[in-house]
């Protein structure tokens, strides 16, 4: 089942594919309804790099939701930028995150397209993916308005 959402970002071209390519910024995004931390201890990278992240999830910061696999690629895209998350877990099977970023004139447009499967779980995981994304563009909109101060936004 896919989610497909976009938002308009009040900021540069260069000011998203920046952040959105930081750790930091998902950290951020998906808080409080999710935290994340990766697998095995330690800290996260400041920027994705190509390949396999593996994370441990926690929803809504301590209930635990196991470990998935973040499986970086940056795909080539007409016009914009791209990350993809090849995700997936061993109750989601995939969690195929696309996020492009287009120019506009004064803006920017983000958008996340997610196709997720869990066998019968799908449309639970599908209904959980609609709320998360909506969340994350939520918080994506508060840190561009907070000039991308991470402490205040």
């Amino acid at each position: 089942m896919k989610v497909d959402l976009s938002t308009t970002l009040p900021c540069t071209f260069e000011q998203a594919v920046a952040q959105v390519q930081t750790t930091q910024l998902l950290e951020y995004v998906a808080r409080p309804l999710v935290r994340f931390s990766p697998a095995g201890g330690g800290t996260f990278p400041p920027a994705w790099t190509v390949g396999t992240h593996w994370v441990n999830l926690w929803l809504v910061g301590f209930l635990p939701l196991g470990r998935q696999a973040i499986v970086i690629t940056f795909p080539m895209v007409e016009s914009g930028f791209a990350l993809r998350d090849a995700g997936h877990s061993a109750l989601i099977h995939t969690w195929d995150h696309l996020i492009t970023i287009e120019r506009r004139r004064d803006a920017v447009i983000y958008r996340d397209q997610v196709d997720v499967r869990a066998g019968v779980l799908t449309p639970f995981a599908w209904l959980f993916a609609s709320i998360f994304y909506r969340h994350r563009q939520r918080r994506w909109r508060r840190l561009v308005d907070g000039s991308f101060d991470y402490g205040t936004a």
